[in-house]
Parts: structure tokens; sequence; C-alpha cells
């Protein structure tokens, strides 16, 4: 039987992010270096940007324009609730970044945040992967508790997600090529398969919270289903709680097809299950869970596309973005065809990320161009 995700808070409304600011619109050639932000917010799609870079505080006015975004979080509970990891400068977190700006975690080390996630059953329960450790709040990122620690400081915690059914059920994916699991969330751990690849990406099939995609640094593709119904108190069945089952390797059929040297980016649609994985020059969809796949035809040839981050509506498969250094593409009818918008600074696009009750909000996280 299927374990169905429940998406809450989707009756939030859109108030919170329509307060009056200057917007920007990427049709005008008068973007400069004087909007260079860190992280922007749409409210239409893409087809404008507003700056979204400023710090909760009393004091002078301050931001994090001149940070670097790694990658953005939202809580599945909560859909103002978004979460920033930046290179080399820790974890940012809002609870409506238009209103209240964003507030620095003070309890994790000032360094590259390499994922963080929420738990969706407790929004308060927080987990950040950096170097090669993983860190676990209990009180709204307040203080933190190590969980995990790999012995070779060469080593990163790279990927980690929460069995939505579950969520006791914690997954890491390390440089080194495990995937370990956790059923007492982080209390203690079992590696449950080792690749000869570093792990990129853990992805949860928001359909069936057994199903978990695996991207590597190769840009090699697997899947395996995991037991979700775990229970740590029962030591006679152990070996059932961290159990692999069907692991498929992806690969055979993704050969077919010019990958290109680097992974970007890795989505399922919550409306219909919809497989797309983007890669620094092509992205791919798959309906069938990585089964069979066809390549969504970009408007630049496969070596000059340097596609960055991709993000599809949750709501509807057919709405496509992704962004490049310079450059925002949508697509409403599948990748049949795309509008493109300048972005809104001289930054290179890295992260985006679709607020799953308002897919018209869209985030932009920015990196700067070396």
């Amino acid at each position: 039987m299927k374990h169905k995700k429940v998406i809450l808070g989707a009756c939030l409304a859109i108030l919170g992010l329509s307060l009056s600011a200057c917007s920007i619109s990427t049709n005008s050639s008068n973007n400069s270096a004087t909007q260079d932000s860190s992280v922007f917010l749409s409210t239409d799609g893409g087809n404008t940007w507003r700056t979204a870079a400023a710090l909760a505080t009393t004091g002078q006015a301050q931001d994090i324009k001149s940070l670097n975004v790694n990658t953005m979080t939202m809580d599945p509970a909560d859909n103002l609730a978004v979460y920033l990891a930046t290179y080399e400068h820790g974890l940012y977190y809002t609870y409506n970044v238009l209103n209240t700006g964003w507030i620095k975690v003070k309890n994790l080390p000032e360094a590259t945040v390499n994922d963080v996630k929420v738990d969706p059953k407790s929004k308060c329960v927080i987990y950040a992967a950096i170097s090669n450790r993983l860190y676990r709040s209990s009180d709204c990122a307040r203080t933190w508790d190590q969980v995990y620690f790999d012995t070779d400081p060469a080593v990163s915690v790279n990927a980690i997600v929460i069995d939505f059914y579950n969520t006791k059920n914690i997954y890491i994916g390390t440089s080194r090529g495990e995937i370990i699991k956790s059923i007492d969330s982080g209390a203690s751990w079992r590696t449950i398969r080792r690749l000869e690849e570093g792990v990129s990406r853990l992805i949860i099939s928001p359909l069936d919270s057994r199903l978990i995609f695996v991207a590597s640094a190769k840009n090699n593709i697997y899947s395996f289903t995991s037991n979700s119904a775990t229970n740590a108190a029962d030591s006679g069945n152990i070996d059932q709680n961290f159990m692999v089952v069907n692991w498929n390797d992806l690969n055979t059929v993704l050969k077919d097809y010019n990958l290109g040297s680097s992974f970007k980016d890795f989505v399922v649609c919550a409306a219909d299950g919809k497989m797309f994985i983007a890669t620094n020059q092509t992205i791919l969809r798959s309906p069938d869970n990585g089964i069979t796949w066809e390549q969504i035809k970009l408007i630049q040839p496969d070596k000059a596309a340097t596609v960055n981050a991709l993000a599809v509506n949750p709501k509807n498969s057919d709405e496509l973005y992704y962004v490049t250094n310079t450059t925002f593409f949508s697509s409403s009818d599948g990748g049949v065809t795309w509008a493109t918008k300048k972005l809104p600074t001289t930054r290179a696009g890295r992260n985006l990320l679709i607020d799953f009750s308002n897919p018209k909000n869209i985030y932009l996280g920015t990196i700067k161009l070396k």
C-alpha cells in the first residue's frame, strides 16, 4: 500500500509575500550590479523579481546580499518557512522573508552547509549537513546536537531525506558513497548501501515514501525500496528495519543520452510522480520512475546549455523552470516552448525553490561568478 504524502499549510495565504516592495522586471535593460543579491523572490512565476535578502534586525538595516547560496529548503508544513544553506557562512532561516527577513542560526559552524531538511510532522525538528557531520535541532534551530560524525574529515555528508510517513527514518548520503539510515531520528545509524562513487542527492518519492532515488557524483541514477514501517524498539526484527529491496540501476537507459559532466538537480513532481533530472547540459523526464526517459528540448545546444538548477511546479508537471548563469527559463507546456528572462543580477543563478502552496512564488538563490 502506498503511503500518500499529506502537504500541510496549503491554506496559508499569499498575503505574507505580497507586501509592497520594489519589483524588478527582467525585461528591463537597467538591471545592474546595484541590484545584486543572494536571494530574489518572484510572486508571478518569474516575470518580475524583488530582492529578498534583508536580515531580521531591530537596529540598522542589514542584509545577506553578498552571500553565496548552496541550497534552499521549504518546511513541508509551512510554505513561508524557508531555510537557506550558504557556502562558508552557515545556515539562515525565515518565517516570512518580506515581513521579517532572514535570521542567522548561531549555534552551527560558520561553514558550508551541504543540505538542510525539516521534519514533515514536526517543524521544530531540523537536520543540517556540514562537512563530515549531521546536526539535529529539536527546538526550531535554537540549539543543535551532532547526531552523525564520519571519522574521515575528507568525507562530507552531502544529502539528507526524511521519510514523511515515518519521520524517525532518516537517510543521508556521503561523498564516499554510503547511503546510511537511522530509524530513531538520528540516535543510531547503519549503512544500507555502498556505491563506488559519491552520493550527490537523495530524493524520496512524494507518492510513496518507501521509494528512494539516488543521484551520484558521476551522473548515475539509482532507485531502491526501503522499509518505512520501522520500529527501533523491536530488536528481533532489526535487520528488517534496514532492508533494501528492488535496487535498480537506471543507467542502462540513461547511457543513450549525453548527460554532460556535472549533475545539477533531481525533482519528482508531487502531482503525478513524473521525475526530472538536470545535468549541466540537459534535462530529462521520466513518467515511470526511471524505466523510460525523454530528453526535453532546450533552446541552446547541449554543450552551451549550462543548466545550474531546475524546478517543477509540484501541482503541474508541465510548468518547468531552469536557470543558468545569466538567464531564467520557463515553460508552461512541458518544455515544448520556453520563455526567457535575463536574471535581475550579475551573479549566477544557483538554486530555485517553488512554494508548494502558491507555485507562482519562486525563490532564486545566486552565487558570485568567479
